[in-house]
């Protein structure tokens, strides 16, 4: 190993210090090959029931979903609003997925997703998924 320059600090890994100072303490790295691959290291994550890696919670933000009917004639309609960095057609897909799972209509109005009855359970299972943090506000 070249000796480093004047007033630069070498960064080539401790071979001026001579020994491994942990080597004592672990016996040596052969021993280290056998030991199981650690957190960091095992690439998949943790492995759920059925075997397959557990996939990482999103954060994309806090959605507020309510149940409202103000100006709707009496008709209930659950609304989710709040969203923040995501698009129209993401929008419009998640209201396609909340329609299709919940069995009723629903569009996407001023920014927020509008689906017919109270769906709060529906709606918020569907956002879980996506990675939002749902919160559920209103009666």
């Amino acid at each position: 190993m070249s000796r480093p320059e004047k007033g630069k600090i070498s960064t080539g890994g401790g071979a001026e210090l001579g020994q491994n100072p942990f080597a004592s303490a672990f016996g040596g790295l052969d021993k280290l090959a056998n030991l199981p691959a650690g957190p960091g290291n095992s690439g998949g994550g943790e492995a759920t029931k059925s075997g397959e890696p557990a996939a990482k919670e999103k954060n994309r933000g806090r959605v507020d979903v309510l149940r409202t009917t103000a100006g709707r004639g009496g008709k209930t309609v659950t609304v989710a609003r709040g969203f923040v960095g995501i698009g129209l057609p993401e929008k419009e897909a998640l209201c396609k997925k909340m329609r299709s799972s919940a069995g009723c209509g629903g569009t996407v109005k001023d920014g927020e997703i509008e689906i017919q009855g109270d769906q709060r359970e529906v709606v918020s299972r569907v956002l879980r998924e996506a990675g939002f943090r749902v919160v559920l506000a209103g009666g």
